[in-house]
């Protein structure tokens, strides 16, 4: 028998494209999957959000639980929100009975989705035409996407080298405090202080635990996401490569034929408006990425810094509790 997660999905919504204020359903990672194939082929000229990784979620193994449940169902929530965001993809069809179809495989089984004129072009260009050369606005685009990428792989697997020594660490201070604790036992006056120690140890490991789970449930999965992000990108940044180089190659084809009254066949024309609409929907989605992007950092790493702050104002806090007690004790010395 299958067993898997399924996902419940509110929408409410004023657009005329809805019969009804409110939708619920019901959908499975592999609907999301399906939903985001269809954008793909549907929008080929635009940047499609990307989806969680189907079976990895670093540092989980069980599937169905807690942990893996929430990150995902977070990761799919976002990536439903950056589509209703969107001007084109919130009005795509797929998308409309996403929200709204009570049997989702019934519409699938159905084939009711067609490729639009300009995604069944690009779904018949394989490749074979050759690229000269990228604009140069392009070209700078895609230097900064491998640049990019490759920052943020650097920072996400130093990261997670950070968060498997902070869990060592973790285990090491669990197994120390309670030394003192039973040290304690066998003092007279040092017995209190060394209780206090062993209640200080237990404080910052639970700080030190919350600071992890913070990391690998907060900072880690947006790296991944924009990781992620950066390879949509360039997927439809090389759709657009492929669409200028046929349209180079027909151009030169036609100039071949040195005909007395040259005229532009309609299908070079066709072609040069695909990339015209390449162009202006990439460089559209470009700045939109980029804008939320810096505010999604910005948040990132305004988070990342309380919760550091946080993490050493707790363990300062519980040292300097104990202050007032060894004095004491010396004190009375």
């Amino acid at each position: 028998m299958e067993t898997y997660i399924t996902y419940r999905i509110t929408t409410k919504s004023t657009r005329v494209e809805f019969d009804l204020p409110e939708y619920s359903v019901r959908r499975r990672y592999q609907d999301f999957d399906w939903l985001r194939n269809k954008l793909e082929e549907s929008q080929p000229t635009h940047l499609i959000p990307p989806l969680p990784e189907k079976f990895v979620v670093k540092g989980v193994v069980d599937r169905f639980s807690e942990e893996f449940v929430e990150t995902r169902r977070k990761a799919l929530d976002k990536f439903l929100k950056r589509i209703t965001d969107h001007p084109v993809l919130s009005f795509n069809e797929h998308f409309n009975v996403f929200l709204t179809a009570k049997d989702l495989n019934a519409y699938k089984k159905q084939g009711m989705a067609l490729l639009t004129r300009v995604g069944e072009s690009v779904k018949h260009v394989t490749g074979g035409y050759k690229l000269r050369s990228r604009p140069l606005e392009f070209a700078a685009i895609g230097e900064y996407l491998d640049t990019f990428a490759l920052k943020l792989g650097t920072i996400d697997r130093i990261a997670q080298r950070i968060i498997k020594e902070e869990i060592e660490y973790l285990v090491e201070l669990r197994e120390y405090g309670p030394v003192y604790s039973t040290w304690s036992a066998l003092e007279g006056e040092l017995a209190e202080p060394l209780e206090g120690v062993s209640a200080c140890i237990g404080n910052c490991s639970t700080a030190l635990e919350e600071l992890t789970d913070d990391m690998t449930e907060d900072f880690l999965p947006v790296l991944r996401e924009y990781i992620l992000y950066s390879d949509s990108m360039k997927s439809v940044l090389k759709k657009r490569d492929q669409v200028q180089a046929e349209y180079e190659a027909k151009l030169e084809a036609v100039a071949l034929r040195r005909e007395d009254r040259p005229k532009v066949p309609a299908d070079v024309e066709k072609c040069q408006d695909r990339m015209e609409c390449f162009n202006a929907d990439l460089k559209a989605d470009m700045e939109r990425w980029q804008n939320n992007k810096r505010q999604d950092f910005r948040q990132l790493l305004m988070g990342m810094a309380d919760k550091n702050i946080q993490y050493y104002e707790k363990c300062l806090m519980a040292w300097e509790s104990i202050i007032p007690l060894l004095q004491e004790k010396q004190e009375a010395k």
